[in-house]
């Protein structure tokens, strides 16, 4: 039966676990086909409470061989990819039913949705507008490594996709049959293929693998435009509003720059020339269609004389460009003209950083715009222009989206790594003989004494570190200087904790500038990262002694008194716990805008959010409706990140509906009318985080936790994926600290253990209604406090991923000492505390009950999840006792290893 008759998403899995199956019995044997099928079935068995059956899987996997293992692990998790991809299809199919039965009201959620709830709402003209102009996103991806599979892999689950969508079409028996063979000629290439990387990717391979969806971008966010116009002439048919792009993209891979050696000012160079010549490529490609299409003839409609007469003053500008229009018909104005557009875009790729640019380039996307602006307008007042121009106005809401460069690079870079070369520069310079010993005051009021000098710096004579740093910033210039700051996001200082910190970059843009008049003409955006919960807290008294200097609040003010001021959600957690950091994150919010707003400043937040629940991921635009009230006004940045790229941007319906559910929650969240929390909220959540970061705190200064985690998880081989380029750890060490938190998130995930998002909240709930408070509050709080609501969702997600019974085999692995048994102890408490705590906040019975189908999706896939966590706990038992394998043994079994290490991943989904 074709797939589209039945449209179920169990039917789709079934088909492709049988092609699966097909695929090893012809590949590897029936007799592995076997052990998959018994480890499936016995897996199934325990999973419907089957004792029996779940005290059968140990054993079994325990007496496997490694071939054995082998093949059992690249089958579940390809199996699993092959679930996601049926399962995102079944997504799609379920946004087209909706889209068709709300009909002919707006869909939910939609940008037309949240434009008729607000004019319903008594929003004027005039207040839309103003939202309008305030409304941008700016998603921004990095390279952090929890994207586990291969760009290979990708591909080919890319290709699956197509042709599982061709077989919804009503095709004839013989194309179904042929597409049902395609089918099954992509799992077997893709159960031949190596699914785990063998070395880690270079900077730019993660540039190209990071943006490999640019092609989904240029289709789907002109879409994103075209539907917020549609509905703003629904909802006001007679006005005109002037719209700008309201997503754009940024990136920091290739820029990023913190505890990376490997991101140099050579790779920056190449980041940025490599997204430049994408978008050229593309706009290329936009205006050859256009060629292609419009071949209409003057013969055949008045196109006028207009167009032609500025063409021939064009040539008469450019020598060249006379010999690249005369090739085509005079008659065929537009192709002409589109001719003129495609030799300048050709002219413009041969520009570098180096060399002037050749006659004819485009210096900025505005000139090009103007150009097709022109083409757009003749075309609009020909006859029969209307049917004509959409094509047209697509491209030119990709250049206004674009620009030349296809994704604004953003730097970032370790504050104290810049102290160390502001120290060196002082110490060569003569301006201080130690200043190790500078307070914060003096540092500053040095480095504002020293801002308009002009020094010559001996640059052999100084480490590499600040000759890598100044290389830097003298790049950012000579970029400006030939593509403009447009192709810049901004400079990202991590682990600001003084005012200091923003003015030495600020003395670095300044002092690196190629003459003394540059200085006054390029404004880099400098964006302090709060990341710590002691940075978090500090962030207010920072941000108020940055705009209490006046060079830097002259600074700001070139750049119309706008800052951004990025939060990290990630190091957070990883220091005091899920509660406790998204208390401070949204109290840090609170009190930067209201200094902020003192200070006659905007403010724009930039979120540093994970894919995981334990580093600030979770549903986009439910995290957006979650922001403090009146915080937000339509302008902010997100991290896009690892597997996030694959799950959000691979299929172009999926990633439409997500920009589409940003926009609108954007545009909910800001048009909503100024509001104040409930004091007694904020002093019962204020009670929960002090409560929660003292039970979290209790954790992990354990004596012995380091050494629980180091066994008790896959951390150690986690370290070694290569998977990224960047190193697990900022600096050599052994301790919590040192840990990136991605790694850390990583880890817990892996072990079905997710305590980074959870732990801490039941103590803390039973804490607060021990001390008078009532479950009365805290059940209020979820159903009015969106914050609140969001935080505790979040938190539900994680626990109903989390597996105690298998996280206990990881546990077992530590030893049975009493420090480790006692932590073991502490999680497994503090899991059926917060448990029971969610539930009574939610008012459920069980975990997820007000989201059945993914309460579904978690318990479905579970019984493919266990085989592979039980056979990564047999996989370390063996590698730990590795004074009986020899060397290639060893290897075989870290390998193994790391292959259920792609399958968790698989299966878990969000994992980093």
């Amino acid at each position: 039966m074709n797939v589209n008759q039945g449209n179920s998403l169990l039917k789709e899995i079934v088909l492709l676990g049988e092609m699966l199956g097909d695929t090893i019995q012809e590949v590897v044997g029936s007799e592995y086909l076997e052990v998959v099928e018994e480890i499936r079935l016995i897996a199934k068995d325990s999973r419907s409470e089957q004792t029996e059956a779940s005290m059968l899987l140990r054993p079994l996997i325990s007496s496997m061989t490694p071939d054995q293992l082998r093949s059992v692990i690249r089958a579940f998790t390809i199996f699993l990819d092959l679930m996601n991809l049926a399962e995102d299809r079944q997504r799609v199919r379920v946004l087209r039913e909706r889209e068709k039965n709300a009909l002919p009201n707006a869909r939910g959620e939609s940008i037309c949705e949240a434009i008729l709830n607000l004019k319903k709402n008594g929003k004027s003209e005039i207040e839309i507008q103003k939202l309008l102009d305030q409304l941008h996103i700016e998603l921004v991806f990095t390279a952090h490594p929890t994207e586990t599979k291969r760009r290979t892999v990708r591909s080919k689950l890319r290709n699956l996709r197509k042709l599982l969508g061709e077989l919804d079409n009503d095709q004839m028996p013989s194309e179904y049959e042929q597409t049902l063979k395609l089918l099954q000629s992509e799992i077997a290439k893709l159960w031949q293929t190596d699914l785990i990387r063998p070395w880690r990717p270079t900077v730019m391979q993660e540039v190209q693998r990071g943006l490999s969806v640019k092609s989904v971008l240029w289709d789907v966010l002109p879409r994103i435009l075209k539907e917020l116009r549609g509905s703003l002439a629904e909802a006001y048919p007679d006005k005109k509003f002037q719209i700008h792009p309201c997503v754009t993209y940024g990136s920091w891979i290739g820029g990023d720059r913190d505890g990376h050696p490997g991101v140099t000012t050579e790779i920056t160079e190449q980041t940025i020339i490599w997204l430049r010549q994408a978008a050229l490529e593309l706009h290329l490609s936009s205006c050859q269609e256009l060629y292609n299409s419009f071949s209409l003839s003057q013969h055949q409609m008045n196109i006028g004389s207009t167009l032609s007469d500025r063409l021939s003053m064009i040539c008469v500008k450019f020598s060249l460009l006379d010999e690249v229009v005369d090739k085509i018909p005079k008659d065929e104005v537009f192709r002409r003209w589109i001719s003129m557009i495609r030799w300048r875009l050709h002219q413009t790729q041969l520009a570098d950083l180096e060399s002037e640019a050749k006659e004819g380039a485009y210096t900025t996307p505005v000139e090009l715009e103007i150009d097709v602006s022109v083409f757009f307008n003749t075309v609009q007042k020909s006859a029969g222009g209307k049917f004509l121009t959409e094509e047209i106005r697509i491209w030119l809401d990709r250049i206004k989206t674009f620009g030349f460069h296809l994704a604004r690079l953003d730097v970032r870079q370790d504050a104290r790594k810049y102290r160390k070369v502001m120290n060196e520069l002082f110490e060569q310079l003569g301006l201080y003989t130690d200043p190790e010993k500078l307070g914060e005051i003096e540092r500053q009021q040095l480095l504002i004494k020293t801002f308009g000098q002009n020094f010559h710096l001996f640059v052999d004579d100084l480490t590499e570190d600040t000759q890598e740093a100044l290389g830097l910033f003298k790049l950012l210039h000579r970029v400006a200087k030939s593509f403009g700051l447009q192709s810049l996001g901004g400079h990202v200082i991590s682990m600001t904790n003084s005012p200091s910190d923003v003015l030495t970059v600020l003395w670095l843009w300044k002092q690196t500038a190629p003459d003394p008049e540059s200085r006054q003409v390029g404004f880099l955006p400098i964006i302090p990262l709060f990341e710590t919960i002691e940075d978090l807290q500090q962030g207010p008294s920072i941000l108020s002694g940055m705009l209490d200097i006046p060079e830097y609040r002259e600074y700001l003010h070139r750049q119309q008194d706008h800052q951004i001021i990025m939060l990290g959600y990630s190091d957070s957690t990883k220091d005091g716990g899920y509660l406790s950091a998204c208390w401070s994150l949204y109290e840090a919010q609170q009190k930067l805008h209201k200094i902020a707003s003192d200070y006659g400043v905007k403010l724009t937040f930039f979120h540093g959010r994970g894919g995981s629940l334990g580093r600030g991921g979770g549903p986009a635009a439910r995290s957006i409706l979650s922001l403090p009230a009146d915080t937000f006004r339509g302008s902010l940045r997100l991290t896009e990140q690892g597997e996030v790229l694959a799950d959000r941007y691979d299929d172009p319906i999926i990633a439409h509906r997500h920009l589409e559910q940003i926009v609108s929650m954007s545009m909910i969240a800001c048009g909503k009318p100024a509001s104040k929390d409930k004091d007694e909220w904020g002093i019962a959540m204020g009670k929960l985080a002090d409560a929660s970061f003292q039970k979290y705190r209790e954790l992990v200064e354990q004596p012995d936790f380091v050494e629980f985690f180091r066994r008790a998880t896959p951390i150690t081989e986690v370290e070694q994926l290569q998977i990224g380029s960047r190193p697990a750890r900022r600096q050599s060490g052994s301790s919590l600290a040192d840990l990136r938190a991605i790694p850390w998130v990583f880890s817990w995930t892996q072990c079905r253990c997710l305590i980074p998002a959870w732990y801490g909240i039941g103590s803390a709930v039973n804490h607060l209604l021990k001390n008078g408070d009532t479950c009365d509050l805290l059940q209020s709080m979820y159903r009015e406090w969106p914050f609140f609501r969001a935080t505790i969702d979040n938190a539900e997600l994680a626990l109903a991923k989390t597996d105690l019974g298998i996280a206990e085999q990881y546990a077992n692995l530590a030893d049975d000492s009493v420090a480790l048994t006692q932590i073991w102890s502490m999680i497994s408490d503090e899991y059926q505390q917060t448990s029971n705590a969610i539930l009574m906040i939610t008012e459920n019975n069980e975990l997820l009950d007000g989201t059945p189908w993914l309460k579904k999706s978690i318990r479905m896939r579970n019984r493919y999840i266990d085989p592979l966590n039980l056979i990564q706990v047999e996989l370390f038992h063996r590698l730990r006792s590795s004074n009986e394998h020899n060397e290639k043994e060893i290897k075989e079994l870290q390998y193994l290893i790391r292959l259920t290490i792609n399958g968790l991943a698989a299966g878990m989904r969000t994992s980093g």
